[in-house]
C-alpha cells in the first residue's frame, strides 16, 4: 500500500470511527488547560483531573497563581507525577504570564514556547484545542506509530520531523476543515493508550490488520 493510500484510509477510518474526538483534561479557559498539559506529562488524564478542581478553585487564573510559592502548588499536586518539578514551572509560568502578556496565554507558538515548563507539544495542544489551529503534537505514541504504520519515511528521526512531515500532508488533505488535524493527533493517542490499556477497545487493530495483512 502506498504511503499516500495509508493515509487516504487512515484519514477516512478516524472520520467514520471518531468523528468528535477533543482533550480529555477538563478546563475552564486557556489558563487552565495550559496548567493542566502541563501536569499531564508523564501522568494520566484521568489523575491530572482528580487535581485540578481544587487547584483551580485556589487559583482559577494566572494573576492568582503567581502570587503563589512554589510549596503551596506542591501542596496541591503532590500525586501527580514531578510535582517538584511541576510545581516550579507553574509558579514561574504564570509569572511571566502576567508580566510578559498581561495574565492572557499567548497565541503565538514562539510566545508559549518562552514560559516555563512549555515545550513545543504543549504548545501545539494549547494551539490546537483552545485557538483552533492545524497543528500536530507529536508525542512518544504519535511518533512512534507514524513509523510504525509507515507514514512517514525512516529520515523523520526526530519528534519535530514527524510533526513536520505530518502537518504538510494532513494540512493539504484537510484543506478549510481546520478541525481534522488537531482531531487526529488526539484520535491516534487515544487510539494507541486504548490499545495498551484495554485490548478490547483497540481502535487501531482494523488500521493495523488492512494495512499489514
Amino acid at each position: 500500500m502506498l504511503r499516500k493510500e495509508r493515509y487516504d484510509f487512515i484519514l477516512n477510518h478516524f472520520r467514520s470511527a471518531l468523528p468528535n474526538v477533543t482533550t480529555e483534561l477538563q478546563f475552564g479557559s486557556a489558563f487552565q488547560l495550559l496548567v493542566a498539559t502541563l501536569l499531564s506529562a508523564q501522568c494520566t488524564d484521568k489523575r491530572i483531573n482528580m487535581v485540578t478542581p481544587v487547584l483551580f478553585a485556589r487559583y482559577p487564573d494566572a494573576q492568582h497563581m503567581a502570587q503563589a510559592s512554589e510549596e503551596d502548588i506542591y501542596e496541591l499536586i503532590s500525586s501527580v507525577s514531578y510535582p517538584n518539578a511541576k510545581a516550579k514551572h507553574l509558579a514561574e509560568m504564570s509569572r511571566q504570564l502576567v508580566e510578559m502578556f498581561g495574565g492572557e496565554v499567548p497565541e503565538a507558538a514562539d510566545d508559549l514556547e518562552k514560559l516555563a515548563g512549555v515545550g513545543r507539544k504543549t504548545a501545539n495542544v494549547i494551539r490546537a484545542v483552545w485557538f483552533g489551529h492545524a497543528t500536530m503534537a507529536v508525542d512518544t505514541h504519535v511518533y512512534r506509530v507514524s513509523h510504525r504504520m509507515g507514514l512517514v519515511p525512516k529520515t523523520a528521526d526526530t519528534p519535530r520531523k514527524v510533526e513536520d512531515y505530518l502537518n504538510a500532508i494532513l494540512t493539504e488533505d484537510s484543506g478549510k476543515e481546520e478541525p481534522l488535524v488537531s482531531r487526529q493527533e488526539e484520535q491516534m493517542r487515544d487510539s494507541i493508550e486504548k490499545k495498551r490499556k484495554q485490548q478490547e477497545e483497540a481502535v487501531f487493530n482494523a488500521v493495523l490488520k488492512e494495512i499489514f495483512p
